[in-house]
């Protein structure tokens, strides 16, 4: 018995099906409809059934995920940026310390990782309670000026970004891929941020420009509220958008990283060349010594940076090559605030001197493990997971090291 559908006429021959679909997929349809009504149980109309009207699931679960952290991230946004508000409004009466401004950024993000990853209930407790214990002990510091409070203060920070890489983690939290994901993060947190942070300087003057056409001067209520609010809550959304697979930040990222190493590579060693013309000596002059450590800071991110964002393949190519030259040059940097900070020792024992001391010691030993392991990635004697490891591995001692600092210095140094 003969057919004028098409479809059954060529049902042997898939290549014509293929033409056919291709050049009109809405005619197909209306005669697979006819055949598949005339012929279920042919294997090859299964397949196109299946190929035609298949339900994923997967995908359908989700877009509902998505669409429930979207209004859990909306929620955390706002209350982030009304809580900033606040804080901000005890710190400019000079009733709270400034460190507390941390709180009104980290705590929400460090909430959005835990409802995303869903971890056990016993690390939720643990985060929750680390986070209720640094608020209620930065408080209970006198608001005094003495290096032992200030330099609490300043590593403060640096544990909550620990406390919101545990967050990020959940359940993962001792898995070395989890952890470079979280620096991944960081750095495309910190482009992403600051793409949306340009745009909305450009909003907040264009906006004060046109109600300055009006003769009024909304520059101040505008910055205190609006601006203000708007730069936590932004925190909020970027971690979202990032969590979410946005294709901007993984596509700059990589780039701006190759881009950016090898020109410091060429700053730092002009830079250096010009410390010794000019005869700049760390040994003496303090402030010339911090900042040889902020330097050194700079490098070791920017490095680390690098290093993450490059692990796509196993070929060695120049940018491992000018890794290798920037931790180089780390040590380097490192070895003279090092020598710089024991010979200030020798004039005394102070917070500061204790607090710089510990933190280059750590910074020396982590840039010698991942010296080596890039060494020997470069002579073909490993392939890149003991660089990855040297990275991951190190950093909860930074994050125990800002802990000491934080609750430790202010009891040891009162």
């Amino acid at each position: 018995m003969g057919t004028s559908n098409f479809i059954l006429k060529n049902i042997d021959n898939p290549h014509e099906l293929e033409r056919m679909y291709r050049n009109d997929p809405e005619q197909f349809r209306k005669e697979f409809q006819d055949a598949w009504s005339q012929k279920n149980d042919s294997e090859i109309l299964s397949v196109w059934y299946e190929r035609l009207y298949f339900k994923d699931d997967i995908r359908i679960e989700n877009k509902l995920t998505v669409k429930n952290n979207f209004w859990v991230m909306g929620i955390l946004a706002i209350l982030s940026g009304i809580n900033i508000r606040l804080i901000m409004h005890f710190v400019e009466k000079e009733a709270i310390a400034p460190a507390n401004l941390a709180f009104g950024l980290i705590p929400f993000i460090a909430l959005y990782f835990l409802y995303n990853t869903s971890p056990k209930r016993r690390i939720v407790y643990s985060i929750l309670s680390l986070f209720i214990i640094s608020i209620i002990y930065l408080n209970l510091l006198p608001l005094e000026n003495k290096d032992s409070i200030i330099l609490s203060q300043l590593h403060l920070p640096l544990f909550l970004w620990i406390l919101l890489g545990l967050s990020f983690a959940g359940n993962e939290y001792k898995s070395i891929s989890k952890r470079l994901a979280y620096l991944k993060f960081n750095g495309e947190f910190c482009i992403l941020y600051a793409s949306m942070a340009i745009s909305g300087m450009i909003l907040a003057a264009l906006t004060i420009q046109l109600f300055n056409i009006l003769g009024m001067d909304i520059s101040e209520i505008y910055f205190e509220n609006v601006v203000l609010f708007g730069a936590a809550a932004l925190s909020v959304v970027a971690s979202y958008l990032i969590l979410n697979d946005i294709k901007l930040t993984k596509n700059i990222a990589p780039y701006i990283a190759k881009i950016f190493a090898p020109l410091l590579l060429a700053t730092l060693i002009v830079y250096l060349i010009a410390v010794v013309l000019t005869g700049k000596n760390p040994f003496l002059d303090r402030n010339f010594l911090l900042s040889f450590n902020g330097v050194l800071v700079v490098v070791l991110a920017v490095t680390i940076f690098s290093i993450t964002e490059n692990r796509t393949d196993e070929k060695r190519n120049i940018s491992d090559y000018i890794n290798f030259c920037l931790i180089i040059l780390a040590l380097l940097i490192d070895t003279v605030a090092l020598s710089a900070i024991i010979f200030r020792l020798s004039y005394g024992i102070t917070p500061n001197r204790v607090a710089v001391l510990g933190a280059n010691l750590l910074i020396y030993i982590n840039l010698i493990w991942i010296l080596s392991s890039y060494f020997r990635y470069l002579k073909n004697k490993t392939d890149s997971s003991p660089i990855e490891y040297a990275i991951a591995k190190y950093l909860p001692i930074y994050g125990l090291w800002a802990a000491f600092v934080t609750f430790a210095f202010p009891l040891i140094f009162r």
